[in-house]
């Protein structure tokens, strides 16, 4: 799909100039909730950049791109982080540039496909825990106060902004909310809700007296190159605080651009470059903290405005981009007489459609793991740290998973002949009169299925069995764990006077037992192609041990 599809272009432009409308309150709110100095204009800044070179350079034609919420609490983190420590703030867009090249990385190493196997518990608990955060951190603003930085301060400020509400802060505060949700879907085609309460809240504003951003800059941006010399002050302290937030910014942005990648596939049935998408959007917060921009990522709300409004190729993003590159050129002193609690009300919107509330509304009837799961991640994420949530989050659920995994594949782990089918296996089972037991392992055998692969198998096989079979026709791969528990298996019937025969086994499974040696209890004469020609030699070794007689029933 080219740069100027000439079917498109007509819907990339109202697309874009109808998702840069609605990008403005949403860019100037979560500016200003950053923290940063100048936050409207480093919001605006975050919203032109990444929004341009994301999609002019990325993978996903229809996306739009800029601050996010998720991505603005660790811009707040990191600048009380910083002021805390008495750190310089300039190091903010370092921060951001950092994580712009880490998601560069991140794409060249083609890291995409991976990041997106997060497991949605984890993924819906952190962002839910996002929303909540960005609802608390607005409360005292609504109020008419500016609350500290941080979850947990903001919630211990709360007593005191109540005690000294700003009732004409409330009021501006209430008619955001009023707009932003009740204003007529049809009526939203032409001026998008997040727009038409920030305009009805600041004529409101005008009348009575109520906190405002006051002075908003103007033209053209102050460059902010890297401030890499700061970076090892105090022995290298300041150098985490920075590289961490870059992390999670870095790791946040590309999970946030990439579910926002797959929103947009499913409304344009498209498939989108993952790789090529972390690349843009690496590229785009490189220049945002050039620029003294916040960082961003694909905004979900934001492409399915545009798509729906007829966005469909990369001319869309950048068109939306250059919108408000005019509005930043010349609207300063329109900007400047918004007020705190108008912005407040829009992002308490954003903060509530970030909540997964289908989830939510459902959980109960899902596994009960899952729900625990995500009420960790939830929980972490908002009184703790969103590394701590990810982190802990991923290494329990695929700690679950492998659980899981492992006792279906131990339950699996059936001695035949309980399923035989065919009759000339049929037939040696019944030769064998029960002293040949056949392993039927199936799939990838995972670690956790194979630390208890040996007991199982000494539990399954009857005690005066002449043999063991281990068919891995099934198995594609297998691990040292796996190979171990082989080896295992074949020492302990060795030592216990028994065959043990390996049928089915490609050429990948026995490379891995021969380079590990876990088949060094095994006779040259182990390994078979099929599981009936073991099966033959089963029964052959028996009768040969028996005297040549028919062997007895066990």
């Amino acid at each position: 799909m080219g740069f100027f599809s000439t079917p498109d272009l007509k819907g990339d432009i109202y697309g874009g100039v109808t998702a840069g409308v609605v990008a403005l309150p949403l860019a100037l709110a979560l500016g200003v909730a950053s923290g940063v100095a100048d936050g409207a204009i480093a919001g605006m800044y975050g919203a032109i950049a990444v929004g341009f070179f994301a999609a002019m350079l990325g993978g996903t034609p229809s996306q739009i791109s800029g601050p996010t919420g998720p991505m603005i609490v660790v811009v707040v983190a990191l600048v009380e982080s910083l002021a805390r420590e008495g750190h310089p703030p300039e190091l903010v867009f370092t921060a951001v540039m950092m994580a712009g090249a880490l998601q560069i990385v991140f794409g060249a190493l083609r890291l995409g496909q991976y990041i997106r196997l997060v497991p949605y518990p984890v993924v819906s608990g952190f962002m839910s825990g996002i929303g909540a955060i960005i609802i608390i951190l607005q409360i005292g603003r609504l109020l008419g106060q500016e609350p500290p930085g941080g979850t947990v301060a903001a919630l211990r400020f709360l007593p005191e902004a109540i005690a000294n509400v700003n009732l004409n802060a409330v009021l501006i505060g209430a008619i955001s909310l009023a707009v932003v949700y009740g204003w007529p879907q049809r009526w939203g085609k032409f001026l998008p809700s997040p727009l038409a309460a920030l305009i009805v809240a600041t004529i409101a504003s005008l009348f009575i007296e109520v906190p405002v951003l006051a002075d908003v800059p103007t033209g053209l941006p102050e460059l902010h190159l890297p401030a890499f010399g700061l970076l090892f002050a105090d022995g290298g302290a300041v150098l985490w605080v920075v590289l961490k937030a870059a992390i999670i910014l870095a790791a946040l942005g590309a999970i946030d651009s990439l579910l926002t990648s797959l929103v947009a596939d499913n409304m344009t049935r498209t498939r989108h470059d993952s790789n090529r998408e972390l690349f843009g959007q690496g590229i785009g917060n490189i220049v945002a903290g050039f620029l003294g921009g916040i960082a961003g990522a694909g905004a979900t709300m934001r492409t399915v405005v545009n798509i729906r409004a007829g966005g469909n190729t990369k001319i869309s993003g950048m068109i939306h981009s250059v919108i408000l590159l005019v509005i930043v050129l010349g609207a300063g002193p329109i900007a400047a007489a918004i007020p705190h609690a108008a912005l407040a009300g829009i992002l308490v919107k954003v903060g509530v459609d970030i909540i997964d509330w289908t989830y939510l509304r459902r959980a109960h009837r899902g596994p009960r793991w899952d729900l625990l799961l995500m009420a960790l991640v939830l929980g972490l994420t908002v009184f703790v740290n969103l590394i701590a949530a990810v982190l802990l989050g991923v290494f329990l659920a695929a700690l679950a998973f492998v659980r899981q995994v492992a006792q279906q594949q131990l339950e699996l782990l059936q001695g035949l002949p309980d399923r035989v089918e065919d009759p000339q296996e049929a037939e040696l089972f019944e030769q064998a009169r029960g002293r040949v037991t056949v392993f039927d392992l199936a799939g990838p055998l995972s670690f956790g299925a194979a630390a208890d692969m040996g007991h199982h198998v000494r539990m399954k096989s009857k005690e005066d069995a002449g043999a063991i079979i281990l068919d891995f026709s099934r198995v594609p791969f297998i691990d040292v764990s796996a190979a171990r528990a082989v080896e295992t298996v074949a020492c302990d019937g060795k030592r216990m006077g028994k065959n043990v025969y390996v049928s089915g086994a490609n050429e990948k499974v026995r490379a891995t037992l021969k380079g590990l040696d876990a088949d060094h209890c095994l006779e040259v004469d182990a390994y078979h192609p099929k599981r009936i020609d073991a099966l033959r030699m089963a029964v052959q070794a028996i009768k040969q041990a028996d005297g040549g007689a028919t062997p007895q029933p066990a």
